[in-house]
């Protein structure tokens, strides 16, 4: 039987941590110290996988079964969930450390180490004003 809104609210700690299943591989985990997680339990390529869709309350019981419902339409296509999920995370953080703004600061310290403090200053200023806005 598929969980309801006030079964997830009203979720109390126990002494150990347990679930609440809802429907097609998702359940609550309920944590003893009362921290709420939804998972999404599946099997891709044999193996059988557990996938982290966020945390109650900042992902409600309707943004859970959305994402749920999005992790089974991957599941259809043969893609693995987890797999594309860490992918993302990759580019993103790639993507992060390729910036402008992360290379330019990395030649800065590397660069400006030995220079003086007022000469350190002037060329900070111009790549503020100059370059990083671009």
């Amino acid at each position: 039987m598929p969980l309801t809104a006030s079964q997830v609210k009203q979720a109390k700690a126990q002494s150990k941590a347990y679930k609440l299943s809802d429907e097609k591989g998702l359940f609550l985990l309920v944590h003893y110290n009362g921290s709420k997680y939804w998972r999404l339990k599946y099997r891709f390529a044999g193996k059988e996988k557990l996938l982290a869709l966020g945390v109650y309350p900042d992902v409600s019981l309707a943004t859970a079964r959305n994402k749920r419902e999005d992790a089974r339409q991957l599941l259809q296509r043969d893609v693995d969930p987890g797999h594309t999920r860490k992918m993302q995370k990759l580019v993103q953080t790639q993507q992060q450390d390729d910036s402008f703004l992360a290379i330019a600061t990395e030649w800065f310290h590397t660069k400006m180490g030995e220079r003086s403090r007022s000469h350190q200053a002037r060329t900070w200023r111009a790549l503020e004003k100059d370059m990083f806005p671009l």
